[in-house]
């Protein structure tokens, strides 16, 4: 299946499971307060009202949070526990989404049996959905309706490993009526298998050693009217993921080693946002306890500004409340021989520096707070990296070690609820963080945080 036909697919099953969300939630109501089930149970009615506004963060967020557990994709390949797995996941989110807006928002509602019912209507419909789907694309593909004829052109070696590469559903949705082997064969040949089989796209998989053969034989689809798939693996990466984009009205193969540009992103930069500002509010008057106490401890400033070294290393100002004295900068080349991490970063056990109230400070992370508005400002995320002093990036030895810097640095991150200070090896935290950025997801970020909740309270490996 094309591309271009599986986005639109994908679109039209958002749309589809959008309405059926809304469908779900109006059979709960009539559920709750329609059926005998309950009737005798509550004679008052609640208003349809109390639950309308519920299907704005339905309609709106509910596909998405399908989306990106993937439930769009593959169906022909899923069980139905992955299946179930998957709504559920984003049945979960909904219901965080829709318990934010009865809290912070004061919205209505006052029977929760209606959510519920809907969770598990919305479930079993939405199940009940994608298994008619594919049960419908699997007896069109058996009988050959939905099979693509598609046509493989290239170096034998080549062309065996990619049909290697085909996954179960692929089989089924594609015919492969013909392979020629551009290097031995004549073009014409081509152009003739085109004629015989009607085919709707070639493939061509060849080394960069062919890619003026492969040019010829592109530039003779382009007149047939086929389109032309081109396996771009000829140039070998490791970690960089391949994509096509478009620049200057030129194509573009562009390899990227960071998460992309996506909905998982824009949610992510928003949830930073707004949970850096409930908790700025939340924490106005402790931090403002605190400040007043570190003023009257110390003559020193409250807050401590230092320059780090933010998204691709691009400075911005890092804002802490001071746990540390005002001369702590200068005295730093004198525990030089004390550092406890290897490699670039600068960490001493019992620093004579902190002060009384900033070891209390760094104990419980209460000088991290103030970091809240660079989260708010978009210069971090509540998850990610930690940030480092920009004379610490300076002094990198491996320039494999600046890919840390590819995303927002953040609050928290695998290093810091893996028991920080018993990290001491600068390559170590280097591997928790490139870890982090090669598995990135909402979910990952979500668990970061709710072990940074108990990490905190109980001060793990922080001093």
């Amino acid at each position: 299946m094309l591309a271009r036909r599986q986005e639109l697919n994908t679109q039209l099953q958002v749309l589809i499971d959008a309405f059926l969300l809304a469908l779900s939630l109006w059979a709960a109501y009539a559920l709750r307060y329609y059926s005998t089930l309950w009737f005798n149970l509550s004679k008052s009615v609640d208003p349809q009202s109390n639950y309308a506004w519920l299907l704005i963060p339905i309609m709106a967020f509910g596909p998405i949070l399908l989306d990106l557990q993937g439930f769009y994709q593959s169906p022909l390949n899923k069980t139905k526990w992955r299946s179930i797995m998957q709504i559920a996941r984003a049945m979960i989110g909904l219901s965080i989404i829709v318990s934010g807006c009865v809290i912070f928002l004061r919205l209505p509602l006052a029977n929760r049996t209606v959510p519920l019912l809907f969770i598990l209507i919305g479930t079993v419909v939405l199940l009940a959905k994608e298994r008619l789907i594919a049960a419908r694309l699997r007896r069109r593909a058996v009988r050959g309706v939905q099979r693509e004829p598609v046509l493989l052109a290239g170096l034998p070696q080549d062309l065996a490993a990619l049909e290697r590469s085909f996954t179960t559903e692929q089989r089924l949705l594609i015919d492969v009526v013909g392979r020629i082997d551009i290097e031995q064969q004549p073009i014409s040949d081509l152009v003739e298998a085109m004629h015989r089989h009607a085919v709707s796209r070639v493939i061509f998989a060849a080394g960069h050693s062919q890619l003026n053969r492969v040019e010829e034989a592109i530039s003779a689809c382009e007149v047939e009217g086929v389109p032309a798939w081109l396996v771009a693996d000829f140039i070998r990466t490791s970690i960089a993921k391949p994509d096509f984009d478009a620049f200057a009205g030129r194509p573009m193969l562009v390899f990227r080693s960071t998460p992309e540009v996506s909905w998982a992103l824009l949610i992510k930069d928003v949830f930073d946002r707004v949970v850096a500002l409930i908790v700025l509010l939340v924490m106005a008057i402790p931090m403002a306890i605190a400040a007043l106490i570190i003023r009257i401890t110390s003559p020193w400033p409250v807050i401590f500004r230092q320059r780090r070294a933010g998204k691709y290393g691009k400075a911005f100002v890092m804002y802490k409340f001071r746990s540390m004295t005002d001369d702590a900068e200068m005295r730093r080349a004198e525990l030089e021989p004390f550092n406890q991490m290897s490699g670039p970063v600068f960490k001493v056990e019992s620093d004579p520096r902190i002060t009384r109230f900033g070891g209390w400070l760094r104990r419980t992370s209460f000088d991290e707070l103030p970091q809240l508005l660079n989260v708010l400002m978009g210069d971090m995320s509540l998850v990610g990296p930690r940030p480092l002093p920009l004379y610490e990036v300076e002094k990198f030895e491996n320039t494999a070690q600046r890919r840390r810097l590819s995303v927002k640095p953040g609050l928290t991150c695998l290093w810091q609820i893996s028991g920080r200070n018993q990290v001491r090896d600068f390559q170590d935290w280097v591997r928790l963080d490139l870890d982090y950025i090669d598995r990135w997801s909402l979910a990952l970020d979500f668990k970061i945080l709710l072990r940074t909740i108990p990490a905190v309270i109980m001060g793990l490996g922080a001093k």
